[in-house]
């Protein structure tokens, strides 16, 4: 397998999480708490109460984690289409592959990034929902010292299998949502790239960003219902499963509860992603 997906998929990660970390950090608050009256109120809140640091809550675990959860998902879904069209990605340009191999290579990225996101993803939203201020004298400390710190208490109290809470959640969050990710991306890629040309900067931006938005479009209504498993383990064990979750939740709050942090994840999701897709495409291309 070439190597060179799985890096380019690391460092161009970790570029989209630094930019949209904090936007991240209001979504999981609006998804787990009740306290907020929207997006304003929950940035004027945490800037109010934790500083500018407060959006950059759990952010070191997952740009360390990056490495290996990003380059997952590209490097997987390059050689995915790699052994269902035969093709390089270079390739691909003048040989584009059908939809269908497009997003079963997305489906099978998706598959296997969950898999590995779990623990890390878990870690970081337990940290992000973390709303003391930086530790001051004769402050009240937070529960979670750090990522390391959270991961150890985490498998001392809920035991191993804790580090996977929300995982199932995860897997049907982002398997077909990964797959609508790149059928979007390539889709328009394709259709406003002249034949066997590389896309220039300005449509792998677009398509990078519109991708993002068609999956989290796709994806909010289980993060949510992710989010909320995740935390369970901080409350007691509360829900069953995915779908008792996921009645629970409707109970209480209405069908709306699956919309919670759409709209900053759709904002977060066009610059993220647009950076994302370009720095990929640039590295590709470099090391081609």
């Amino acid at each position: 397998m070439p190597v060179e997906e799985f890096v380019a998929g690391w460092i161009s990660g970790a570029v989209g999480l630094v930019l949209g970390h904090p936007f991240d950090t209001v979504k999981v608050r609006l998804q787990t708490q009740t306290t907020y009256r929207g997006i304003a109120d929950c940035m004027v809140r945490i800037y109010r109460h934790e500083s500018l640091l407060g959006f950059f809550k759990g952010m070191s675990f997952p740009v360390a984690s990056i490495a290996v959860v990003n380059s997952v998902l590209f490097g997987v879904y390059s050689n995915a289409l790699l052994l269902l069209t035969a093709t390089s990605h270079q390739e691909r340009r003048a040989q584009p592959p059908s939809y269908m191999h497009i997003f079963l290579a997305g489906c099978t990225g998706g598959f296997l990034q969950a898999y590995f996101l779990a623990p890390f993803d878990l870690i970081k939203v337990r940290l992000q929902n973390q709303t003391e201020p930086r530790a001051q004298p004769g402050s009240p400390r937070p529960r979670y010292q750090g990522p390391m710190h959270c991961a150890a208490s985490i498998f001392q109290e809920e035991g191993p299998r804790g580090l996977f809470r929300g995982a199932w959640a995860l897997t049907l969050r982002d398997t077909p949502t990964l797959g609508i990710y790149f059928i979007t991306y390539e889709g328009l890629c394709h259709q406003y790239t002249p034949e066997g040309q590389n896309p220039s900067s300005a449509t792998v931006l677009v398509a990078g960003g519109f991708a993002g938005i068609a999956s989290w479009v796709t994806a909010t209504p289980l993060d949510v219902i992710k989010s909320r498993m995740q935390m369970d383990g901080l409350r007691g064990k509360v829900y069953r499963g995915v779908l008792d979750c996921m009645v629970s939740s409707v109970r209480q709050e209405g069908v709306g509860v699956f919309l919670r942090g759409l709209t900053i994840n759709s904002a977060r999701a066009f610059p993220v992603n647009a950076v994302t897709f370009l720095s990929y495409e640039y590295l590709l291309r470099w090391w081609g």
